[in-house]
C-alpha cells in the first residue's frame, strides 16, 4: 500500500521503518528539514515531501505521528486539501474527545478518520507495536495490511467507534503511571529501608524469573541499574504527556475511583516542586528507556 507519514520523529521514524521493511511505499513529511534529511539517510527508500498539500496530493492514506500540542492544528490545516478518497489515521497521543470531534468534522468532508493508540516505545521499531484502533470497522479491515506491518504478532485490534482507540490508549497510559510508580517505590524501599546493602540489580533480575511481578518494566529496571546504579546526574523530576491527567479527569466524570493512578500523577507534580527522590529518578529513567522521553533538568 502507499502511505504518507506526517511527523518523522522517533515514533514516526519507527512506523516508516516497519512499513518499508514490509514492502509498502512510504512518503514522509516533517516541519524540520534536518529530521527529514537524517531519516532519508537511514531509510533511503522513503520519499520526502515538502508540504501538507503535497502529502494530500500524493497519497490517499495519511498517518499522523505528532506531538499532541500540534496534532489538532495539523489536522485542521490538512483538512482543506482532503477529499472523499482520503483516510486519515491519527497515531498520535491525542485526547479521545478531540478524536471524536475530528471524526465528525472530517465526516462532513466524506473523509474517513481512524484513531489509533500506539504502544511499545522505542523497542517497537524492531519487535512491533501494540495498536488500538477506533473508527469504521470496514476501514479497519481495509487498513489491516498497514496495521499488520506495524504491529507485533497479534498486536493490533479493532476497538470500536471513533474515539475508542485513543480512549483505550489513554487508560493504558494511566495504568502505566501507577505501575511505574509502584515498582519505583518498591525499589526505593529496598535501597533505603532496613537493609542498606542489597543488590538491587540482582533482585530485579531475580524477580523476572518466575515471580508474580515479572514484566518488561522489570527488565528495563534491571538494565537501568546495570548501566547507572547510583543514578548519577539524573534529575528526580518526572515528565508527562497529559494522558495520566486525562485518565483521572475521565474517572472523576464517571465517578470511578482511580486512586493509584491519581497518586502517581500527584507524585509527578510533586517531583517538579521538590526535585523528587530515588523513586522518581527511577520512573524518569524508565520513561527515557522505553520511550526516549527527556528527563527534565
Amino acid at each position: 500500500m502507499e502511505i504518507s507519514i506526517i511527523g518523522l520523529g522517533k515514533m514516526g521514524n519507527a512506523i516508516a521503518y516497519r512499513l518499508l521493511k514490509d514492502g509498502h511505499i512510504v512518503y514522509g513529511y516533517d516541519i524540520d528539514p534536518k529530521t527529514c534529511q537524517n531519516l532519508k539517510k537511514e531509510l533511503p527508500n522513503i520519499t520526502i515531501l515538502n508540504s501538507l498539500q503535497e502529502v494530500s496530493a500524493k497519497t490517499n492514506l495519511i498517518w499522523l505521528m505528532l506531538p499532541v500540542q500540534v496534532n489538532q492544528k495539523v489536522i485542521d490545516e490538512l483538512s482543506v486539501s482532503l477529499n472523499h478518497n482520503h483516510i486519515l489515521i491519527d497515531g498520535s497521543n491525542s485526547y479521545f474527545e478531540d478524536s471524536i470531534s475530528a471524526a465528525e468534522k472530517l465526516k462532513k468532508l466524506k473523509v474517513e478518520f481512524v484513531d489509533c493508540g500506539v504502544s511499545g516505545g522505542l523497542q517497537g521499531k524492531e519487535i512491533g507495536f501494540c495498536l488500538m484502533v477506533g473508527g469504521s470497522e470496514k476501514i479497519f479491515k481495509f487498513l489491516e495490511p498497514i496495521f499488520k506491518s506495524i504491529a507485533t504478532t497479534d498486536g493490533y485490534s479493532y476497538i470500536g467507534v471513533s474515539g475508542t482507540g485513543h480512549y483505550v490508549k489513554m487508560i493504558h497510559n494511566g495504568i502505566e503511571y501507577a505501575l511505574l510508580q509502584s515498582y519505583a517505590q518498591g525499589f526505593h524501599l529496598l535501597k533505603e529501608g532496613k537493609f542498606k546493602d542489597l543488590d538491587l540489580q540482582r533482585i530485579a533480575s531475580l524477580w523476572n524469573h518466575g515471580s508474580i511481578i515479572r514484566s518488561w518494566i522489570l527488565e528495563l529496571i534491571n538494565q537501568i541499574l546495570k548501566e547507572n546504579p547510583d543514578f548519577k546526574n539524573i534529575s528526580g523530576k518526572i515528565g508527562e504527556t497529559g494522558m495520566g491527567k486525562w485518565t483521572v479527569e475521565q474517572a472523576k466524570k464517571q465517578n470511578i475511583s482511580v486512586s493509584m493512578i491519581e497518586e502517581a500523577l500527584s507524585i509527578r507534580q510533586w517531583s517538579h516542586q521538590t526535585g523528587g527522590n530515588f523513586a522518581t529518578k527511577l520512573v524518569a529513567l524508565l520513561r527515557n528507556k522505553f520511550g526516549g522521553h527527556i528527563i527534565p533538568k
